[in-house]
C-alpha cells in the first residue's frame, strides 16, 4: 500500500519542533529515523496532516554525562550507540543491546526517542530503559516535564505523550562497579520481532535492582518482589521454580508455552548479570 496523503516538514530546532507539532493542534506526528512511522503510513495505521521530521535537528543528537546519569538525545541512532561512538556509553549496557536491534540497516535510522514513542511493546529499548529506571524528558509549549519510564507508556503504541510534546532526550544511570545486568529476548530467527524478552538492572551503590518483562503485549511488567528476593538472598531467590512462579504471577491468564518462554528469558538474564556470582557480565 501507499501513505496517505500528508504535509512534511523538516526542522532543525527544538522549538521549531514544537511549533510545527502544536500548530497541527492534534493531527501532526514527529518522525525520527522513520522505521517505524514509515511503516504504519504506508499501512495506513496511521494517518497525521503533517510529518515533522526532527532528525536532523543536532541538539537531538549529542549524548553527555552528569551526576551519574547520561542523557542521551532522542535522535541518537541505534548505531551510534551500537559503534560507541558517544563516549559515555561507550562502556554502558545499551551498546551491547544496540547491537541485536532488527538489522543494521534499520540501525542507522532508528532512533532512542522514536522507539519509545512508537511503543511496541517487543520494542528493545522499551523494556530495557524500564530496567535502567530511565528518565524521559519531553517538552512542549508549556515547557519541560520529566517522566519516569514507568508511567511513559500506557499500552500497546500508546503513551502519555500530548499531541504537542517532543521526546529531546532519556536519561539512563551511569553504570559502576556495582553494576550488573543481563538482557535477553526470544525470537523466531535474529532481527526479528521478540516473542519474549527480560532485562535486569542491579546497582547495589544506588540500591537499584530491578526485573523487567518485555514484548507482553502492553507496557513492561516490573517483577519487583523478584527483584528485591535476588538482591536480599541471591543464588537461592533465583531457582527456576521461584522464577516461574512470579513470572506467571506477572502474565496471568498467559499458557504454559508463554510462561516457560518468559522464565527462560529471565533465568538467561540473570545468567548474563553474573548477580548470582557477584561478577559482572561483559561482552
Amino acid at each position: 500500500m501507499k501513505a496517505p496523503k500528508f504535509g512534511y516538514t523538516r526542522v532543525l530546532s527544538i522549538d521549531d519542533a514544537i511549533s510545527a507539532l502544536a500548530a497541527g493542534a492534534g493531527t501532526a506526528k514527529a518522525m525520527g529515523g522513520s522505521q517505524s512511522l514509515g511503516p504504519m503510513l504506508n499501512l495506513r495505521l496511521a494517518r497525521p496532516a503533517q510529518v515533522v521530521d526532527v532528525a536532523q535537528i543536532a541538539s537531538l543528537r549529542t549524548v553527555s554525562r552528569t551526576a551519574g546519569w547520561i542523557e542521551i538525545g532522542a535522535a541518537v541512532t541505534h548505531a551510534e550507540i551500537e559503534d560507541g561512538i558517544h563516549p559515555p556509553l561507550a562502556e554502558h549496557p545499551m551498546r551491547q543491546v544496540a547491537s541485536g536491534i532488527a538489522y543494521r540497516a534499520i540501525r542507522t535510522r532508528g532512533t532512542v526517542g522514536g522507539s519509545l514513542a512508537h511503543a511496541d511493546p517487543a520494542a528493545d529499548w522499551v523494556v530495557v530503559l524500564a530496567a535502567l529506571g530511565a528518565r524521559v524528558v519531553v517538552r512542549s509549549p508549556r515547557g519541560e516535564r520529566t517522566i519516569d519510564v514507568d508511567s511513559f507508556m500506557l499500552g500497546a503504541y500508546t503513551t502519555v505523550l500530548e499531541s504537542d510534546e517532543l521526546i529531546v532526550s532519556v536519561a539512563v544511570p551511569a553504570p559502576t562497579s556495582a553494576t550488573h545486568w543481563g538482557y535477553h529476548k526470544v525470537c523466531r530467527k535474529p532481527g526479528e520481532f521478540a516473542e519474549a524478552s527480560a532485562a535486569v538492572y542491579f546497582d547495589a551503590s544506588a540500591q537499584r535492582a530491578r526485573i523487567v518483562l518485555g514484548a507482553a503485549d502492553g507496557p513492561p511488567i516490573l517483577l519487583h518482589a523478584l527483584a528485591a528476593e535476588i538482591e536480599r538472598k541471591g543464588a537461592s531467590a533465583s531457582d527456576r521454580k521461584s522464577l516461574g512462579a512470579a513470572v506467571r504471577a506477572g502474565l496471568p491468564g498467559r499458557d504454559a508455552i508463554d510462561h516457560k518462554l518468559f522464565t527462560a528469558c529471565v533465568e538467561r538474564a540473570l545468567e548474563q548479570s553474573g548477580v548470582l556470582t557477584g561478577t559482572q557480565h561483559a561482552e
